[in-house]
């Protein structure tokens, strides 16, 4: 069996990071059309189906794996940056938002990792970006999130981003932790994740957090983001400005309730 690309790498940047990877020869890294931020001269880029990852036989294969991607609102096409060079050479891929990049090698965890749509940046090549259900139905239907996650496979390195502040912990067998659907980046393939109805109709309709959280289960390893996109641009949203001029007062005593009762007629 091939292995994946060995590559180095360097993570640039606060609060708008970036990541620069560093080719030798041959080397390649695949990434999701459009997050490229620079590259040297000598690196060639090939838009392919799916990830090009070893497990793909056949363009019937990569058709397949492409296929799928689609079910998580992703393109057909991916990019790969080979550096076909004599000498080492450097490419360069952008944040989508405010947030950390997570450099994870996927042999260090197992091979797998489970991720949130839109989570996955880049990977070295021969890692499989493909796609994955929860175990739950119950985490289909309420997640909010949607119930395909992504999976990557391997052992190379891959790169995850995530909104905020980043905070990665190791759950012990049997422990639990309850999290907004949002807020979840990636999780081991080991750890169990469902969906739990807020079972205070008070709480779940006047706390502002939902109806439903989903709940982690260890053993494994899961990475956790505090600004998740869908808050922020609901935030943004929020604020604008609205028909007739005027952004939305944001001391307003009722906060959301009171917006959809100032009179904003459709």
């Amino acid at each position: 069996m091939n292995r994946m690309h060995e590559i180095d790498y360097k993570i640039f940047g606060d609060d708008m990071q970036f990541v620069e990877i560093e080719l030798d020869p041959m080397e390649a890294v695949v990434a999701e059309a459009g997050g490229m931020m620079y590259m040297d001269d000598g690196i060639e880029m090939e838009t392919i189906f799916g990830d090009g990852s070893q497990q793909q036989s056949g363009f019937l294969g990569a058709l397949m794996g492409a296929g799928k991607r689609l079910l998580v609102g992703e393109s057909l096409f991916m990019t790969v940056f080979q550096n076909q060079a004599a000498g080492k050479k450097r490419a360069a891929f952008g944040a989508p938002y405010p947030g950390k990049i997570i450099p994870v090698n996927l042999s260090e965890i197992g091979g797998e990792l489970l991720a949130q749509k839109d989570a996955f940046l880049c990977a070295a090549k021969g890692v499989s970006v493909g796609i994955a259900f929860t175990r739950r139905f119950g985490a289909g239907l309420f997640g909010g999130e949607g119930f395909i996650l992504e999976k990557l496979q391997g052992d190379g390195l891959a790169f995850v981003h995530a909104g905020g502040t980043i905070m990665q912990r190791d759950l012990g067998p049997g422990e639990i932790l309850k999290v907004d659907t949002g807020c979840i980046v990636a999780f081991q393939p080991s750890v169990d994740y469902d969906i739990q109805y807020v079972k205070k109709i008070k709480t779940a309709i006047f706390g502002g957090e939902g109806l439903f959280f989903a709940t982690l289960r260890g053993p494994g390893r899961i990475w956790l983001q505090s600004l998740p996109f869908s808050r922020l641009a609901g935030r943004i949203f929020a604020a604008a400005p609205q028909r007739g001029g005027g952004g939305r007062e944001e001391g307003s005593i009722l906060g959301g309730l009171g917006r959809m009762l100032d009179g904003d007629n459709r």
